[in-house]
């Protein structure tokens, strides 16, 4: 099974035949960090694409996952929507990891970067330095997670029935009730909605 957050990559792998079903599990956000020196001046800006551009702008040190994942994946969509060439820029104020959520954040605090983190990963993460948080609240940055069983007759291999079993608790009420309740310094770091349309 695949626990995963890009929706548009999410059912692009169901219609391709490699996953079963998508089951919408729960959503938190994703939020920009950066020096608390704030040289791109974005702390406060509601607006992503804005701050992505004012970054950009100012050429200030951005640190990018660069490694495909869901983060990485909305990284880029607000660079596409902010018309920020960002390959052109790699390698200067653009640096590309290929890394992890926690690695690039640890990158951050060194180079003193701006990063796109979810929000749970930064609550959790201890390495802040000079670090913080300075762009939440556009909707845009809205993280949705989704689950999908890898298709058997693709990969006869997996353990469907272990794997259904577990997709079955997570959009049950008690798994359900088990995201909601996981706190990260008593913040509740998802929001279940299996059963919100849309979803």
């Amino acid at each position: 099974m695949l626990f995963v957050h890009d929706r548009a990559g999410e059912e692009k792998f169901v219609a391709d035949g490699y996953g079963v079903k998508r089951e919408p599990l729960m959503y938190n956000d994703f939020i920009i960090v950066g020096p608390k020196s704030d040289p791109a001046r974005i702390r406060g800006d509601m607006n992503a694409v804005d701050a992505f551009r004012k970054i950009a702008s100012a050429k200030a040190a951005f640190a990018s996952r660069g490694d495909d994942s869901g983060t990485n994946r909305m990284e880029l969509r607000l660079w596409k929507e902010a018309g920020i060439d960002v390959k052109a820029a790699s390698g200067g104020w653009y640096k590309s990891l290929g890394q992890g959520m926690g690695p690039t954040l640890n990158a951050s605090s060194a180079m003193n970067a701006y990063t796109l983190s979810d929000r749970a990963t930064w609550s959790k993460f201890a390495n802040k330095q000079d670090l913080e948080l300075l762009v939440a609240g556009d909707k845009r940055l809205f993280n949705q997670y989704g689950v999908i069983l890898v298709n058997p007759a693709k990969y006869p291999h997996v353990k469907v029935a272990d794997a259904h079993a577990f997709i079955d608790w997570l959009i049950s009420p008690e798994g359900q009730d088990v995201i909601a309740s996981y706190r990260i310094h008593g913040d509740q770091a998802f929001f279940p909605d299996h059963n919100r349309p849309g979803a």
